[in-house]
């Protein structure tokens, strides 16, 4: 039996190469006149997706149309997004080939038709054929090519944000094009210099652009206390390219790692519902995540039970220690201002998605009382959205220990006239901030939680804010400071609120006051000394100049430094009476007072510390026994 030939014209793409596109159809039988055929790109429209050509006469370049084996050429009708129909104005008879082209005339190639910007193995286009010309498709006819990296643009370095002295971790260098794609396109011969502080001047390293696009380098340490910067120079263009902070430490806190991943948001080019096995790879493998948690809406219309099936059995297989470790989690969305809406996060894998329309699970508090602290993590997002703000009032401390400062669609820190840098808005009537929703103001009336930070999300109650005026931003990290890599350690290192939020960038930061890191609770019964003096001291190392570091008390800044440069250590004393700047709890807690750190980078980067708190018990312990007093003088 004979079959259709289908084959392209150039076979191998480059990521957001422009060029004319040719697929040559060979019929294995006879289409009479007036077959359609039907030529799906297999494509969303986004920005990395393959581009859309264009239908108009008017347009001369990115075009899409069929030549004949007589060389007369059929424009095309656009039926969907990606689709296009064309007539045969003719027989086309067994043997005979047609071409359908996307780009522009040969002279204008550079003005054609615009390739994907990832990578992708035998890239699929379809050819659905309807003899008939009634719209009867069959099985399509497939057509693939390969989409490979582009030219060399940058090297990315991945290694650890926070290291021991003399102890040995593993360097990976991934060579990318302007997409972020691996790629091996570079001029032959060349080479790149690797080097940093205090690097042994016997030790001479240079590196070759591998076929995969990437090196593992193994066993690197370093000797010296301090902040590092792994550079690599590229001998051909003379071109510098610098690793993200390390910082190198010789006290306890080394007996800790910074891992960096995301608690909400998804993949701006993998559905995290629809192809979640292909999301949580990418996630691994080519951002680099250490963690990450799914973030789909509990209701059926956007999470059906199948696809939550499939969703936890991927993130149980995905779990790996020491590699990638995967959370199963929803969001949950309550009535404005009293619950607004939670991302519910699971310490254990094969759970159930908890429905709102459900009687047990329709408040938060019932899924609380259901629950116990160790099972499930309730983190408020988006707090400071009109329409979606949440109020705090009723917020529990045992299930919401963080919150989300920040996602890609603006910050809840606080007001923008209040210094928020970041602030939710609108060119139009879309979403627009909400006092009731400050984080800074839930922080006044004693709510204690640490500061995470969300990616991006166009789904549910944010869908429609991708395409429309709202102003977006770049995706948000959240790093969490633990002891290993693993899913336990990590859900107890946001119990304890042992964790920090950024705008995107792999900021290095400590914040501690007297030698008590942040999310830590103290007090004056404890460390009397409190009550006369704070001692602050923190590290911070960027990865571009610093603008700005402020130290928050108590909702407004206490103490601004702008060192302009990469890294900074400072150590500050707040010698103001604690009875003078301490905050009225409104329930029977004592007084407090709470700091927390800002750091803002030349670039705009942003990351936020997780706050410290210190409660006045003193003044407690000054009432308790006046009252006992005035008892014994009324009986005697």
């Amino acid at each position: 039996m004979r079959r259709s030939i289908c084959y392209c014209e150039p076979n191998l793409a480059f990521a957001g190469q422009v060029s004319n596109w040719k697929f040559f159809y060979t019929t294995a039988v006879t289409l009479p006149k007036g077959t359609i055929l039907k030529f799906n790109l297999v494509s969303q429209g986004r920005i990395s997706d393959w581009q859309i050509p264009e239908v108009s006469s008017q347009e001369k370049k990115n075009q899409i149309w069929l030549q004949t084996p007589e060389g007369k050429s059929i424009s095309a009708k656009k039926t969907d997004v990606s689709s296009f129909e064309f007539c045969l104005s003719s027989e086309l008879k067994t043997g005979e080939t047609a071409i359908i082209i996307m780009g522009a005339s040969e002279e204008r190639s550079k003005e054609g038709n615009r390739a994907q910007t990832f990578l992708q193995r035998k890239r699929a286009f379809h050819l659905y054929i309807d003899p008939r010309g009634k719209g009867d498709w069959k099985e399509p006819e497939i057509f693939t090519l390969d989409v490979k990296g582009s030219s060399l643009e940058n090297i990315r370095i991945i290694a650890p944000s926070l290291v021991s002295k003399n102890k040995r971790f593993d360097v990976i260098i991934r060579f990318e094009d302007c997409y972020g794609n691996l790629t091996h396109q570079a001029p032959e011969g060349t080479l790149i210099e690797l080097s940093y502080k205090n690097l042994r001047e016997n030790l001479n390293w240079k590196l070759f652009v591998p076929e995969t696009g990437f090196i593992n380098i193994p066993n690197l340490y370093f000797g010296e206390a301090g902040i590092y910067r792994i550079e690599l120079r590229n001998l051909t263009t003379k071109e510098i390219f610098y690793s993200p902070p390390v910082k190198c430490s010789t006290d306890s806190a080394a007996d800790k790692s910074i891992f960096w991943g995301q608690l909400h948001g998804e993949s701006e080019r993998f559905d995290a519902g629809e192809n979640i096995e292909t999301c949580l790879r990418y996630l691994r493998d080519e951002k680099n995540f250490h963690f990450f948690a799914t973030s789909c809406f509990e209701s059926t219309e956007e999470t059906s039970n199948d696809t939550w099936k499939i969703i936890s059995s991927q993130i149980a297989e995905f779990n790996e220690d020491l590699r990638f470790s995967t959370f199963l989690g929803f969001q949950w969305v309550g009535k404005p201002l009293e619950e607004g809406i939670h991302q519910l996060i699971y310490s254990k894998d094969n759970k159930p998605i908890l429905r709102k329309k459900d009687a047990k699970n329709s408040s938060l508090k019932k899924i609380y009382r259901a629950h116990s602290p160790k099972e499930i993590l309730s983190i408020t997002s988006f707090s400071m959205a009109k329409g979606m703000e949440t109020s705090f009032k009723e917020f529990d401390p045992d299930f919401e220990r963080v919150v989300e400062i920040y996602n890609c669609w603006g910050s809840s820190e606080c007001l923008e006239k209040e210094g928020n840098l970041r602030p939710i808005t609108a060119k139009a009537k879309e979403i627009v901030e909400s006092e009731n929703g400050s984080i800074r103001q839930a922080l006044n009336r004693n709510c204690r939680f640490g500061f995470v930070a969300g990616g991006l999300d166009d789904r549910g109650v944010y869908n429609g804010l991708y395409e429309g005026s709202q102003a977006q931003y770049s995706a948000g990290l959240t790093a969490i400071i633990a002891p290993e890599q693993t899913r336990e350690s990590l859900f107890q290192a946001l119990y304890q609120r042992s964790c920090y939020a950024t705008t995107g960038a792999r900021i290095v930061l400590g914040f501690f006051i007297a030698g008590a890191c942040m999310g830590s609770e103290l007090n004056t019964k404890i460390k009397p000394g409190l009550i006369f003096n704070r001692h602050i001291t923190g590290f911070v190392a960027t990865t571009e100049n610093i603008k700005e570091i402020v130290i928050v008390r108590n909702g407004i800044p206490f103490k601004e430094i702008k060192p302009n440069q990469t890294e900074y250590e400072f150590a500050i004393d707040d010698t103001e009476s604690i009875t003078k700047i301490s905050l009225q709890s409104p329930d029977e807690r004592p007084p407090f007072i709470y700091y927390y750190l800002r750091v803002t980078q030349e670039n705009g980067q942003i990351a936020w510390s997780s706050p410290i708190w210190v409660d006045h018990t003193e003044l407690l312990i000054h009432k308790a026994p006046s009252k006992k007093l005035k008892k014994k003088e009324d009986t005697s």
